[in-house]
């Protein structure tokens, strides 16, 4: 294994679920590549691949975050937008037939 790759799986590793701005990634990307005598094509391609780790790591922890804010809601008995929005929907309905039928009598 080249000391590029192993450079490489360090890094993608450590960042895990830490997200990096471009500026950062390329000031790293610039810091290895002086350090570790990366090519341009080298430091470029591990520019793009801390960037896509980062996009991966902010999305799998936005799912995270929503599926336990759910489950929160779901513990303590709060409904959710879909069924509040047909609940609405039934109330309106009855408050219709109630009224339809009120006016027959």
């Amino acid at each position: 294994m080249a000391m590029f790759d192993i450079i490489e799986k360090t890094l993608t590793t450590a960042l895990g679920a830490a997200s990096l701005t471009q500026k950062k990634a390329e000031e790293l990307a610039v810091e290895l590549k002086q350090r570790f005598d990366l090519s341009e094509e080298q430091g470029k391609e591990l520019i793009a691949k801390i960037k896509q780790s980062a996009v991966d790591s902010s999305s799998k922890l936005g799912d995270q975050a929503s599926e336990e804010t759910r489950k929160a809601c779901a513990k303590i008995g709060l409904v959710t937008r879909d069924e509040f929005d047909a609940l609405n929907e039934r109330v309106a309905a009855l408050e219709k037939q109630l009224g339809d039928t009120g006016e027959q009598q």
